[in-house]
């Protein structure tokens, strides 16, 4: 299994402060459960014009921000927020698929997206990574270290080994680990692969994700228990031997 993460904290060690907007109850109600778990204090919002309150009151050191809503949409809260000189970073949940979409928000001053449907842990540690770029958290131990079974993955120095063996891998094949660890015991699809590892801007077919988790079981699983598994007609998933 995965090691715990380490908490991450402001550099004075107070919590941070997470803002989650999106009109959908549910989905803002299990966002902030698993924000709260990590130890951080979140503040939710409904719409945009209570996302532009909350920022100013809350002063969040990040936020989870829904493109579409139905006064004020993210894109619009965004350009608000950098126009006052507000440069929190901002973590956008979009369903929407197309390329342009997904550019426009990053352009306009966005930090990073997750596509709906998206896994808790994925938005979990994609705000990790944005506190830990933007300089605003200090870690209180070390969360760099993904595990599953004897397999180690280890993020900052991009070291991976399997029981005492060390793991040489291309750049495209540990980011395809990374996010099959990440997502350990769930199952991901050949979408959600090509949408992760190769990015909004890949044109190719998801045959590529078939040949990449081809080199990779031939680098981790080849003469041990495997660790990767297909599930047919969905995708594939890294768990841990029974």
């Amino acid at each position: 299994m995965t090691t715990p993460a380490a908490s991450l904290t402001r550099a004075d060690g107070s919590p941070l402060r997470v803002l989650v907007v999106d009109d959908e109850a549910m989905l803002t109600d299990l966002l902030s459960m698993a924000l709260r778990m990590e130890g951080w204090v979140v503040k939710t919002a409904s719409s945009g014009f209570e996302a532009l309150q909350a920022a100013r009151e809350f002063a969040p050191d990040a936020m989870v921000l829904d493109i579409m809503m139905p006064d004020l949409d993210g894109m619009s809260v965004l350009h608000r927020l950098r126009q006052s000189g507000d440069d929190v970073p901002v973590l956008f949940l979009t369903a929407k698929d197309s390329v342009s979409d997904r550019v426009a928000g990053l352009t306009a001053g966005g930090d990073d997206y997750v596509t709906k449907p998206f896994s808790l842990e994925e938005v979990v540690a994609r705000l990790r990574g944005l506190m830990r770029r933007a300089g605003t958290a200090q870690m209180s131990g070390t969360d760099h270290i993904l595990r599953v079974a004897d397999l180690t993955l280890d993020e900052d120095s991009h070291e991976v080994t399997r029981g005492q063996t060390e793991i040489e891998l291309t750049a495209t094949e540990f980011e395809l680990l990374r996010f099959l660890m990440r997502n350990q015991r769930r199952v991901v699809s050949k979408a959600q692969i090509l949408d992760r590892v190769w990015d909004y801007d890949f044109g190719g077919k998801s045959s590529v994700v078939e040949l990449y988790i081809s080199y990779l079981r031939k680098k981790i699983d080849h003469g041990n228990e495997p660790l990767i598994h297909t599930v047919r007609g969905v995708g594939y998933m890294i768990k841990a031997p029974q």
